[in-house]
């Protein structure tokens, strides 16, 4: 693994504290690779979507 330093609110790092201390993560780490697997889960969809709907479009009126 790698170590990535980060700067983060006092309020994110609250909200995380009470993540953990809720039992939904382990710890920190965890529940920050679990936000950045979703944040690029989330940008390939919407970078899929884009495309689908382009070709879409293409299919519909033709390229110009």
């Amino acid at each position: 693994m790698e170590a990535i330093p980060a700067k983060l609110t006092h309020r994110l790092v609250e909200e995380m504290d009470a993540l953990v201390a809720d039992g939904w993560f382990a710890n920190r780490s965890e529940l920050i690779r679990d936000a950045v697997r979703n944040a690029i889960r989330r940008a390939h969809s919407e970078r899929l979507e884009a495309a689908l709907k382009e070709d879409v479009e293409w299919g519909l009126h033709g390229k110009d």
